[in-house]
């Protein structure tokens, strides 16, 4: 699947079916995240993949109830490394470890979808119950993406116009 496609494809899916991911697929998805562009080149962030059962239930649990949390076959944690970038000050510490997370994830999400999978990105969550789950000590959960192959079609969500979210020049 070609990157437009790939970009127009992309879904929020909130049921996966039962059948695991092939590990070359999930290497892929990986390495797409690793490839993502970060602030001076540091990769702020970690990825936590999860595909233990009570892991993921305490995620689902720690996510508002977010049940399809728990039956995605794999569930991606991407987190901010502050440390990782505060070579850029306080703003590097509190913003280009979380942009450089946020890519990631978007890189992660558009591979699986080229490849036949399918996520949804969840931002609603316990941050500190994310971090006890993940044993996250330095780094801060930003992310939750759970994945898998779709056990339904999500029909495509309106966007803004074009027009509407470009300003030319200066913000009106």
């Amino acid at each position: 699947m070609d990157f437009f496609t790939a970009v127009a494809n992309r879904r929020s899916v909130r049921a996966f079916k039962s059948k695991a991911i092939e590990e070359a697929k999930l290497q892929k998805i990986l390495e797409s995240a690793n490839s993502a562009p970060s602030a001076g080149n540091l990769q702020a962030y970690e990825i936590v993949l999860i595909k233990d059962k009570k892991q993921k239930k305490a995620l689902a649990e720690a996510s508002n109830n977010q049940e399809f949390i728990a039956e995605a076959p794999a569930v991606l944690v991407f987190c901010a490394n502050p440390m990782q970038s505060s070579r850029y000050g306080s703003r590097g510490a509190d913003l280009y470890c979380v942009q450089d997370a946020t890519i990631a994830a978007s890189y992660a999400q558009l591979a699986a979808t080229a490849l036949g999978l399918s996520s949804v990105w969840v931002g609603a969550f316990d941050e500190k119950a994310v971090s006890k789950i993940i044993n996250a000590r330095a780094v801060l959960p930003i992310a939750i993406i759970p994945i898998g192959y779709p056990n339904e079609e999500p029909e495509k969500t309106p966007r803004r116009k074009i027009s509407d979210i470009v300003h030319h020049e200066k913000l009106p």
